[in-house]
């Protein structure tokens, strides 16, 4: 399965992204993927993106990373919610005060 997802370019303490389509199993890494089709600075929010190419791999059943929905949601190229970023830990999961006070 393919994946849109951003591959990291800068230098240290200048975050620059590349936006490509790569296959879920191999990272981005060392320039093995299939295609750019963007780039985003978050520093100067600036955002190049090749609409028609994001649109194409999109009908072939390309998948999103979490990141990217939330930037193409904001740039209106799919319509959407956003994905949060931070999920809410659960009670269940804490083990914390609430599960010790059902027991006593």
């Amino acid at each position: 399965m393919l994946m849109i997802r951003l591959l990291r370019v800068g230098k240290k303490n200048q975050p620059f992204f590349k936006i490509v389509v790569t296959p879920k199993s191999n990272p981005p890494g060392g320039g093995r993927f299939v295609e750019e089709v963007g780039v985003y600075n978050p520093l100067t929010k600036e955002r190049f993106l090749r609409k028609e190419r994001i649109q194409y791999w999109l009908s072939k059943g390309a998948k999103l990373s979490p990141t990217v929905h939330n930037l193409f949601v904001e740039e209106k190229l799919i319509e959407m919610e956003k994905i949060p970023k931070h999920k809410k830990p659960s009670n269940k999961s804490k083990g914390g005060l609430d599960t010790q006070e059902k027991k006593e």
